[in-house]
């Protein structure tokens, strides 16, 4: 990384090239389309498809693919929420699979357990920019007729057994969220193969309009200028990413490169850290994968230590502190109070039942333990100062 600014590339020009439109609606589109085009030559997939931001994205592939109420989609409980309020926007109902002890990913065995007659996808979260296992869960997927939805918020560039993530599942989703590897403040990306797939999640991201399909993101001046025209074919919601968005966007991925490095080595630095005591677990990387670290996480396994003592010894000496992991999903007040407006008439009673502790042992004995460590470093000093930080407070502690 040879600078230590975020946005160093051509983020301001394009923008300009935008403003310099005057948002006219014959000029629209312009960067969606550069950028879903680029999209498409990094991953090497047939269609990316440009969006608000990454829920999304997820909500307008479940509903492409007709899931609605009455199908169970399986998820991780261990992951922002965002990935279950999809499934509750498709007025669907999530079934929430545990996860590994040593990767925190969603563990195939989990998924077998919880498939029944209802259920028609499975998300997987590739958390924290690592891959979960995906070959048993494909294989699974495969003998059950179940659709797999690639959640990729967290991972940019990461791969499985060689493969690119994103390209494991029927279709992938990532973001583009303040805090993600690429940003442009919000916004999200799904990509795919399934070119019948791609045609109907655009018509669900942009209001139904009979003239978008996969490849194309806007209807034409000509079309919406007749008086006979018939816009709309089906049910769609307005997720079209603005074009400012997007030519930020288009910046960033033209450096996705040195933007996802930058976080690898930052992580390397802190591992280095770590492998100075026995109480802080990395998260584990399989040999054949290759995490893009959205953020380095260690689980705390301190035999007298809190995790407030490590985080607050770690912040006194200059530490830029330490986030703990979001509260597992179904633990939150929503489900429990079933305040889920309107969609909780769509959950059965049985499935109701299931939200209290106990559904997931691995993911509740992880949660409160886990210590996610900033990698976000454009300078590399600051990393560098960061790992030199985290080695005093383990000596301190120990």
């Amino acid at each position: 990384m040879t600078t230590s600014k975020r946005l160093f590339g051509n983020e301001e020009k394009y923008v300009l090239e935008v403003l310099a439109t005057d948002f006219r609606s014959s000029k629209g589109s312009i960067m969606t389309r550069r950028l879903e085009d680029l999209f498409c030559q990094v991953y090497g997939c047939d269609y990316s498809l440009s969006f608000t931001n990454g829920t999304a994205t997820m909500h307008a592939l479940l509903e492409a693919q007709g899931i609605g109420p009455g199908d169970e989609v399986i998820v991780p409980p261990l992951t922002m929420s965002a990935t279950t309020f999809a499934v509750l926007q498709a007025n669907a109902t999530p079934v929430f699979a545990d996860v590994e002890p040593d990767t925190f990913q969603i563990s195939a065995a989990s998924i077998a357990e919880r498939i029944t007659d209802k259920t028609k996808a499975i998300i997987t979260v590739a958390l924290y920019g690592l891959s979960p296992d995906m070959d048993p869960i494909m294989d699974l997927a495969r003998k059950h007729d179940l659709f797999v939805l690639e959640d990729n918020a967290e991972c940019f560039l990461g791969k499985y057994k060689g493969r690119m993530v994103g390209l494991l599942g029927h279709a992938a989703s990532f973001s583009f969220q303040s805090s993600k590897h690429l940003t442009s403040g919000e916004g999200g990306m799904v990509i795919t193969n399934d070119g019948e797939l791609a045609d109907r999640t655009r018509k669900v991201q942009s209001l139904g309009y009979a003239g978008v399909g996969a490849k194309k993101g806007k209807i034409t001046k000509d079309d919406i200028q007749e008086p006979t025209y018939q816009r709309h074919v089906t049910m769609g919601w307005n997720y079209r990413m603005p074009e400012l968005c997007a030519a930020v966007a288009l910046a960033q991925v033209e450096n996705i490169e040195p933007l996802v490095q930058a976080r690898i080595d930052a992580a390397k630095k802190l591992d280095a850290a770590v492998a100075t005591c026995d109480w802080l677990v990395p998260q584990l990387t399989p040999a054949d994968c290759v995490n893009s670290y959205w953020t380095y996480v260690v689980q705390l396994r301190h035999p007298e230590h809190s995790w407030n003592t490590v985080r607050d010894a770690f912040k006194a000496r200059g530490g830029h502190g330490i986030y703990g992991a979001w509260q597992l999903t179904y633990l939150e007040p929503m489900f429990r109070d079933m305040n889920l407006l309107g969609r909780e008439r769509f959950i059965s009673e049985e499935n109701r039942a299931k939200y209290k502790p106990g559904l997931c042992p691995v993911a509740e004995d992880l949660q409160p333990r886990l210590m996610q460590f900033k990698t976000n470093y454009w300078d590399p000093s600051e990393a560098d100062r960061q790992a030199e930080i985290l080695v005093e407070t383990i000596a301190s502690l120990s």
